[in-house]
């Protein structure tokens, strides 16, 4: 189409919201495109889009995979809200596999280090006990690992779990794994966009140093009642949403639990895991201009060992957020979260209780400012209350030797400034730049250890060992006190250079700070680590990453590399002989030292055809250091650099789908990556009639390799069914080969050789499993 607007001074500004016509479901990430003037933009987290244009008239492209592209006709001579709606394509949406913007913006945009799933595309990954799994998920993609079967958490470019931001429709999650990390606590029925940033990450998010995994949940479908769920061998689930009011209100209520438990009773088996989650969320659009969403989440977890030990945690959360359009240009949302962690542990055995956990309350306001059709603001402010409960003990029983015991309470404030912006600064060049203040005020306590020149950890130069210091005095703050303030300038920059229509270059940076720590002496979090804040004696850690690419885009297939290094200060690591459990001086244990990480990315796609898929590797290193404090002191491993206890060299993985029909799918992929290191005893002594070990340098050795290969067929009896009920069976198996991975190696004194000998412990061999899916 051509006209004179080309030519024209007088500009104009379509904005408004899109969303999923059949649903009335507001769509994160679609192109708003208008061709012929090479201008556009893409729906935020709302579903919001706003662009500024010459007067005229003009042919406006919608498209987002998974849904069937779009085309409208604009004749623009004034300011216009036009709200529009994409048709779901089923044979499309078949063919997700990461979802990502169209190709052309894929390599414009300079955001870099960014993957983005939905829903669709987890449901068909093979998975264990056939429960489709946000975080196996992620796994596949690279820079991402975890530390085998049964791990919770995630690590991202050689961080740590704690490291990564988790957040749930704008509400941080402090554990993302249920039962140990058998499956993670995100229900993918109730998931609308899954986004991970590894790098390059922007401005408005802070707190943590290694990654953000941004998760929003559907609003709820506001035109019809709908259902949809799933009954697995040992998961069941069910959503229920539909409108309040017709196009107007919705809500969205979202259930998962196990249940395998029920049968171990079949077995004389007295023990129980379990887990269950709650998604709940209410929408209202009040006009135009307002819309009101309450969200929340609980999920618990429960294990215990007949009747001597019980163990019971998880998070919940609850948030209402305020959409609000000043102008055509400005959009805003206010929210304000609770977000609440508990561990509680019951020793009916030793008779008492342990509870611990960590709370926060959360206010945010972020800005978004459409200033021209090269130039976009985003700005706003971010306050958080930390309340830490390091555990409290209290006898249950008049035979208990255990003493009532509150650990001190800790208490904090995070505050932060940000803004980012995005400049087209010509058609090849893009830059997006911003900058983030924050602030930490470590605030008052009962009760503060103080030291001998401040150090709460003495050095033994006879045995070379760290020990606990012994306090000299304590001292008590109010709560409104300030024991400790750092502050902190987080500037963040992406550039994309575009070399051709296919092509482009990337390079990014990005400083992160994090004042809060996990404490902890395995390789993945359990639920008896500890949050600790940064205060007298923690510094927070800071990182610094730079990260450069190469993106291609071919005919049906596509190609990322890219590079990163990332160094980080102040990583905190556990003294050997480290006590965790109701420790109420945890800077007794731990000190501050330095992590680095360094490595190459590679993801190749295929996204079109009957055979879909992608081959994701990333060769990298993770190191960490903690040299002594003085010239006399020999740190840990002697000062050493030694390799994270998530350092993988290796992680290899393929993942496919092939649509033989409108019946059946085939879903496989494989997973390969480089042995956990660890450290093996190297000899040992006998002092007193003890056998004491010797151990080598820590993280010197390694488990076996890690590796399987999962496979599935989705089976639909009646796709061209017109009837409302419409079901699925999945039928996986995990591990095909029934390769025994090695969780851990233990060493033990065989009494019938009196010699010592290593046992591996493995947790899945081959899984099969089967599950059927409905909606109605």
């Amino acid at each position: 189409m051509t006209g004179l607007h080309s030519f024209a001074q007088q500009k104009y500004t379509i904005s408004g919201t899109v969303s999923e016509e059949e649903t009335g479901e507001t769509l994160i990430g679609v192109n708003v495109l208008i061709p012929e003037i090479q201008s556009g933009a893409i729906t935020n987290e709302y579903g919001f889009y706003s662009i500024t244009i010459p007067e005229g008239a003009y042919e406006i492209q919608l498209s987002s995979i998974g849904f069937a592209s779009k085309i409208i006709t604009v004749n623009l001579t004034e300011n216009k809200v036009i709200n529009l709606s994409l048709l779901e394509n089923l044979e499309e949406l078949d063919e997700v596999i990461i979802k990502t913007d169209n190709k052309k913006l894929n390599i414009r945009d300079p955001q870099m280090s960014v993957n983005t799933l939905n829903a669709s595309t987890i449901k068909k990954i093979p998975v264990v006990l056939g429960e489709a799994d946000v975080l196996k998920a992620i796994i596949l993609l690279p820079g991402v690992t975890n530390a085998g079967e049964g791990a919770s958490g995630f690590n991202v470019r050689g961080g740590a779990a704690d490291q990564n931001l988790v957040l749930l429709d704008e509400a941080i999650l402090y554990s993302s794994s249920h039962l140990f990390g058998f499956f993670s606590v995100f229900n993918p029925d109730a998931i609308k966009n899954i986004t991970l940033y590894k790098g390059g990450i922007p401005a408005r998010f802070g707190g943590r140093i290694s990654s953000v995994l941004d998760i929003y949940q559907k609003d709820g479908n506001k035109k019809q009642f709908k259902a949809n769920g799933g009954i697995g061998l040992v998961t069941s689930r069910l959503l229920l949403e539909g409108p309040i009011v017709k196009e107007k209100a919705s809500f969205l209520v979202a259930g998962r639990s196990s249940y395998a438990h029920l049968f171990l009773p079949l077995f004389d088996n007295e023990n129980v895991a379990y887990f269950y989650d709650l998604n709940t969320k209410l929408s209202y659009n009040v006009n135009e201009n307002n819309k009101l969403f309450l969200s929340g989440y609980f999920g618990r977890d429960v294990f215990s060992i007949s009747d001597t030990f019980s163990n019971t945690f998880g998070n919940a959360t609850f948030n209402v957020r305020w959409n609000h359009l000043f102008t055509e240009k400005l959009f805003s949302n206010l929210t304000f979260i609770f977000s609440d962690y508990k561990y509680g542990l019951d020793l009916s055995l030793a008779e008492f209780n342990f509870d611990s956990g960590i709370r926060n309350y959360n206010l945010k306001y972020d800005f978004s400012h459409f200033l021209t059709d090269k130039v976009e603001l985003r700005y706003g402010l971010n306050s958080i209350y930390y309340k830490f409960n390091p555990g409290e003990l209290t006898p249950t029983g008049t035979g208990s030797g255990v003493n009532a015991l509150k650990l001190t309470e800790k208490f904090a404030l995070e505050n932060a400034l940000y803004l980012e912006t995005e400049i087209k600064v010509s058609e090849k060049l893009r830059v997006q730049a911003g900058l983030r203040f924050s602030t930490f005020n470590r605030l008052g306590q009962e009760e503060l250890f103080l030291y001998e020149n401040g150090n709460p950890i003495d050095y033994n130069p006879i045995f070379d060992i760290y020990q606990k210091g012994t306090p000299n005095d304590t001292i008590s703050y109010e709560k409104s006190k300030t024991i400790k303030f750092f502050s902190n300038l987080e500037p963040r920059l992406n550039v994309s250079y575009q070399l051709n229509d296919r092509a482009s270059v990337k390079a990014s940076y990005n400083r992160m700070a994090q004042y809060i720590h996990l404490i902890s002496n395995t390789t993945s979090p359990t639920p008896f680590d500890i949050y600790a804040p940064s205060g007298k004696y923690i510094e927070p850690q800071l990182a610094d990453q730079v990260a450069l690419g190469y993106f291609k885009n071919f005919d049906n297939y596509s190609l990322e590399v890219e590079t990163y290094y990332k160094k980080i200060q102040n990583r905190l690591d556990y003294i050997d002989g480290a006590d965790l459990i109701a420790n109420n001086a945890i800077e007794q244990i731990v000190l501050n030292g330095e992590g680095r990480a360094y490595g190459l990315e590679l993801l190749f796609r295929k996204s079109t055809g009957k055979l879909k898929g992608w081959v994701a590797y990333t060769l990298s290193k993770s190191e960490q250091r903690t040299p002594g404090r003085t010239e006399i002191e020999s740190g840990i491993n002697n000062g050493k650099w030694y390799n994270s206890p998530w350092d993988k060299t290796h992680d290899f993985s393929v993942t496919g789908q092939y649509k033989l029909s409108r019946k059946w799918l085939f879903s496989s992929n494989f997973v390969f990556q480089t042995g956990r290191p660890t450290t093996y005893p190297s000899g040992q002594y006998e002092y007193n009639g003890i056998v004491i070990p010797i151990y080598e340098d820590r993280n010197s050795s390694r488990l076996a390799a890690y590796h399987h290969l999962d496979i599935s067929a989705t089976w639909t009896p009646k796709p061209n069914s017109e009837k409302r009920w419409k079901g699925e069976w999945v039928f996986s198996i995990y591990n095909l080969y029934n390769r025994k991975n090695a969780a851990s190696i233990s060493f033990r004194e065989n009494r019938e050789t009196n010699t010592n000998e290593a046992v591996q412990l493995s947790i899945f061999g081959i899984v099969p499993s089967v599950s059927y899916n409905f909606k109605f």
